[in-house]
């Protein structure tokens, strides 16, 4: 800096105001300060240090708990995504994305994370990631669970909600079915029955699983009736895939419950393929009311995820909650890949 000073015959707290407050120097002064810079190679003040002398980044992190190619391929995440960016630009704030990998590295990309808070997307209780968060001292917030003393946690009441819609795809059924999301960071593919346990690290997993389970308990059907059929990756292939396997078992589900639109779009290629019914030989529910679930006349949950992550930066950002703030809203919306049910109630808060 002092070398683009001597060059542009100017002071060195005149090139500093160039790059960091350019409306203090004048027209003249700028362009012989940029043409010097330029003549030395002088790319202008390191960004890091740039944010150490301010005390702010100008950013914030978002803990995806995913690779980073999850932030584009799945359709609820970018949703999500959408509304952090939408608070984001308005605050003139960037946003920076930070994938994790279930690596130990996990928790040195958090530390040296250079933003002035946190949004987690949600992850698993065991999660080494939500520590090294806390650790970082800054304003922080989690997207659906798991919960952390100090973290506030936007998002529905997934166990009420997946009652409601359970109730839905289980009416009339004798065989039912879910397809999950991953129960553990291990991301097990495996099939098991009931209800699920603490040993469910994933809150979001075991509380849709909780609130399927009282869905069909209230129908009157046995816990050990209740088939899970765990996908280590929430896509419709994974879907389509363990469908396929339920459906060519000797007692194939007559209900299927996802956890996603994306596993219950799976599903449904699968029930095409072995041609059946649905609703009529199979009722099959998703949960997000993606762009694909109203062409595809699936029954789903509808929440809005881009209101949740507008709502999780507008925390981190420090804007105050408007006056009644209530938890996140949710619906379910019948289409017809489930049967009807007179008199049901779908809404929820």
């Amino acid at each position: 800096m002092r070398q683009v000073a001597e060059a542009a015959g100017v002071s060195p707290m005149t090139v500093s105001y160039v790059y960091s407050r350019p409306e203090r120097v004048s027209a003249a002064a700028r362009a012989s300060v940029r043409a010097a810079a330029e003549r030395l190679g002088y790319p202008g003040p390191h960004p890091g240090a740039r944010s150490l002398r301010r005390g702010r980044a100008g950013s914030v992190g978002v803990v995806l708990g995913e690779r980073l190619t999850y932030a584009f391929d799945d359709p609820q995440a970018a949703r999500f995504l959408a509304g952090v960016a939408e608070v984001c630009a308005v605050d003139g704030v960037g946003l920076t994305l930070v994938p994790t990998a279930g690596a130990d590295s996990d928790v040195q990309r958090v530390a040296d994370a250079v933003v002035d808070g946190f949004i987690v997307w949600t992850t698993s209780e065991d999660d080494p990631v939500l520590e090294a968060v806390t650790a970082r001292g800054l304003p922080a917030v989690v997207h659906a669970g798991p919960g952390r003393a100090g973290l506030p946690r936007v998002g529905i009441d997934d166990r009420a909600a997946a009652a409601a819609i359970g109730a839905l795809v289980f009416a009339g059924a004798r065989r039912p079915a879910v397809l999950s999301f991953p129960l553990d960071r291990g991301r097990a593919r495996r099939l098991v029955t009931g209800t699920a346990t603490r040993a469910v690290t994933f809150p979001v997993t075991r509380r849709r699983w909780q609130g399927f389970h009282d869905a069909w308990r209230r129908a009157g059907g046995a816990s050990a009736e209740l088939r899970v059929a765990v996908c280590p990756v929430n896509s419709a292939a994974a879907g389509e895939a363990f469908a396929t396997e339920l459906f060519r078992a000797a007692d194939p589900p007559d209900a299927i419950a996802a956890m996603s639109d994306e596993l219950a779009l799976g599903a449904l290629r699968a029930a095409a393929r072995a041609g059946l019914a649905v609703p009529g030989t199979v009722a099959i529910s998703g949960w997000d009311d993606s762009d694909a679930a109203g062409p595809a006349g699936l029954t789903t949950l509808a929440q809005s995820l881009r209101d949740q992550g507008s709502r999780c930066a507008r925390l981190v950002l420090g804007h105050r909650e408007p006056p009644g703030q209530d938890q996140p809203r949710w619906e379910v919306i019948a289409r017809s890949t489930t049967r009807p049910v007179p008199g049901r109630d779908t809404g929820g808060s």
